[in-house]
């Protein structure tokens, strides 16, 4: 059971709560590229563990991430002119460069050198698989930026859904670990079949199991964790376990086991204290991944029919998620749309910032208290001048993937070579020999 004052500990993360400032110890991601694709083009606005950023590409193209705050008299910088190198703030007209350097003072005489006393709050960015990644940590403590697990290297297809949601951070990553509630929740999507792994089609994700109530076993490390969720499979139950396996990367990133085609995370970043930004991501082979405006549609996750111009959800606790009553009674068994639009139509009716004080778990939740135990000892760690969970020596390796497949019960998932899908060759990830992986 968890104590109140420890879900205040893992769901906080602003005005200096020790879970914001262990995630600052990671490169954070900010927004996407394609929200800062033009140069000189228009600056957005980003709120990331309770601080106001701007998010702005220069005429050369580099990426700028501002206090949104202009330090001069404080009105926002998402208004200013992106021009000529910089972005200058529209109520006193001063210019800042990419670095938080002021490169122009109108209002002040030239005489008075005040542009060299003043450097705008600025953080080191990056730009990688389509997001803006940032350093929000000690600016004497940058680490090197290190690709994520879901895109290892340059010619990786990235293709990601993003959704703002109004909702504690932690919930949302609880769900995205919880491999039980997919036979139920996802059940007309994720649909059971005579196949020996999880299959995609342009409709459906295929699995190989009817079994409902998997068997958890989890295997900790320094960058999180990793857990199989061990179910009957439709066929050769007798000597074979269909197992899926996920991989919590702390802080905020789950690797999901994968199809047949393309490989699956999700990521979450806090904004604040009771919203934050949702990424769902396929990745993989660019032969065989969904490109970025198929991946959003087969998902429901679209701007215009699915998201407002700020990836605000359409479809929400007000108009019911887009509940389809008589699909339902023709089968369907959430009548929601898409795989993420189910779980959201979960976690966001949980409430903000949901009082786990009040959760009665059960031998399904055995990744949820995992992770709950070794984020909050994560934070008590960095309190105590220890490093922060998944840095340093303890990153997660680039061997580290989720897998799904039906294996012979003699065989221990832990050592099972879960490699990541690249190829056409392989039935499931792990199974071939004849692929070359990349990362």
């Amino acid at each position: 059971m968890i104590t109140k004052e420890e879900n205040e500990l893992l769901c906080r993360v602003e005005n200096g709560a020790p879970m914001g400032g262990l995630m600052k110890q990671h490169w954070v991601p900010i927004c996407l590229s394609e929200e800062v694709a033009e140069a000189d083009g228009d600056p957005v606005h980003a709120r990331i563990l309770g601080e106001n950023l701007v998010v702005f590409r220069d005429s050369d193209g580099q990426i700028g991430v501002l206090d949104e705050a202009c330090p001069h008299r404080g009105p926002s910088l998402v208004y200013g002119r992106n021009e000529e190198g910089g972005l200058r703030c529209l109520y006193h007209g001063w210019k800042f460069d990419v670095h938080g350097n002021v490169m122009e003072m109108v209002s002040e005489p030239a005489s008075s050198g005040f542009t060299d006393k003043v450097k705008h709050k600025a953080y080191p960015a990056k730009e990688w698989a389509g997001m803006i990644w940032a350093w929000m940590g000690d600016e004497d403590k940058v680490v090197e930026f290190i690709p994520p697990r879901w895109a290892p290297t340059a010619d990786t297809r990235v293709s990601i859904a993003k959704a703002i949601l109004p909702v504690n951070w932690a919930q949302v990553l609880e769900g995205a670990i919880d491999s039980a509630h997919s036979s139920s929740l996802h059940s007309s999507d994720m649909v059971p079949a005579r196949v020996h792994g999880a299959e995609a089609n342009d409709k459906n994700w295929l699995r190989p199991s009817t079994d409902k109530a998997p068997r958890l076993q989890v295997q900790k490390d320094g960058y999180g964790f990793r857990y199989a969720a061990i179910r009957r499979p439709i066929f050769d139950a007798q000597s074979h376990d269909y197992v899926r396996t996920t991989v919590f990367v702390a802080p905020w990133t789950v690797l999901i086991p994968p199809n047949n085609l393309y490989n699956v995370a999700n990521v979450n970043v806090p904004m604040d204290d009771e919203n934050m930004v949702f990424y769902f991501i396929g990745w993989g082979h660019p032969s065989q991944t969904p490109e970025t405006a198929t991946w959003r549609k087969f998902l429901h996750l679209s701007v215009g029919p699915d998201l407002d111009e700020r990836y605000r959800l359409l479809r929400n606790h007000e108009n019911r998620f887009g509940q389809d009553r008589q699909a339902m009674k023709a089968g369907n068994f959430t009548g929601i749309k898409g795989i993420p639009n189910q779980d959201m139509a979960m976690w966001l009716t949980m409430g903000r910032l949901v009082d786990r004080t009040r959760d009665r778990l059960g031998a399904s939740d055995l990744a949820v208290v995992e992770f709950r135990k070794q984020m909050i000892a994560a934070v008590n760690d960095v309190a105590n001048g220890k490093a922060a969970i998944g840095t340093g020596e303890n990153a997660v390796p680039n061997t580290v993937n989720a897998f799904q497949r039906v294996i012979p019960k003699e065989q221990d998932w832990r050592t099972y070579p879960a490699l990541p899908v690249w190829t056409g060759n392989e039935i499931q990830a792990g199974t071939d020999d004849n692929y070359t992986v990349k990362g």
